[in-house]
């Protein structure tokens, strides 16, 4: 199972959110290229990186901030925020980030990810963020009546690898993860899910890890020093891409 420690970024900064709520911002590091570089030290060999600007504006706002964390040897680094057409994708894959994630396109534009997974495969994963069940977009602000469940199955059928699935109810509070919904997307064969938002404690990653997801994101219980990375990777059971 795979640990991808959280960079979000806005305003060029290393934040956190609670609950996707804009207002609600802790400022962590002036700089998510040395923050990519702390991760390291503890261990981290991935990085889930999203430009809070771009996931709201539909612009890739933090390019420069996220093409200096590119430039680090020995990262797999995953973006996502603001991605909305082939362009983008093709400009950070030549960064050298590793895979791209669309968010706010797949519900918008579906024919777009089918087109995007059709021509880089792998290289490209759906972010479902949900709030009540319901799949939310434009950097959370707006809810959709789409099922996160159904629109993954959906997405699983249409050639997509990897879902990063976000509880936004449990994202950034410190109190744990919804297991429960992880259990049942592990059901969905031929997906991979890595899971996001909430997670605070390392058993609550075994309890993943044991389901058969491949990936957790850690954000702000790692930034508050509620779980350590080291913790959080032991925890995982190793890495493995």
């Amino acid at each position: 199972m795979q640990i991808f420690p959280a960079t979000d970024i806005l305003g060029g900064k290393v934040v956190r959110l609670t609950k996707g709520d804009y207002s609600k911002v802790k400022i962590y590091a002036d700089s998510p290229a040395e923050m990519a570089l702390e991760f390291m030290k503890d261990g981290a060999t991935n990085l889930h990186m999203v430009d809070l600007d771009g996931a709201k504006d539909g612009a890739p706002v933090n390019f420069g901030a996220i093409e200096q964390a590119a430039k680090i040897k020995g990262l797999f680094i995953e973006v996502g925020g603001g991605i909305r057409d082939m362009q983008r994708i093709e400009d950070y894959l030549a960064l050298g980030v590793k895979r791209v994630i669309l968010g706010t396109a797949a519900i918008r534009n579906y024919p777009f990810v089918e087109e995007a997974v059709k021509k880089y495969g792998k290289a490209v994963a759906v972010g479902v963020d949900a709030k009540n069940g319901m799949v939310a977009v434009n950097g959370w602000q707006e809810t959709t009546g789409v099922d996160s469940v159904e629109f993954c199955k959906k997405l699983q059928s249409s050639g997509v690898s990897t879902v990063i699935y976000t509880d936004i109810s449990k994202d950034g509070m410190l109190s744990g993860t919804n297991l429960e919904i992880y259990s049942r997307l592990s059901e969905i064969k031929g997906l991979d899910i890595i899971a996001s938002g909430g997670i605070t404690y390392a058993d609550e990653i075994r309890t993943l890890n044991g389901m058969g997801i491949s990936g957790a994101i850690v954000g702000k219980a790692v930034y508050e020093g509620k779980l350590s990375l080291k913790e959080a990777l032991e925890a995982a059971g190793g890495e493995k891409l």
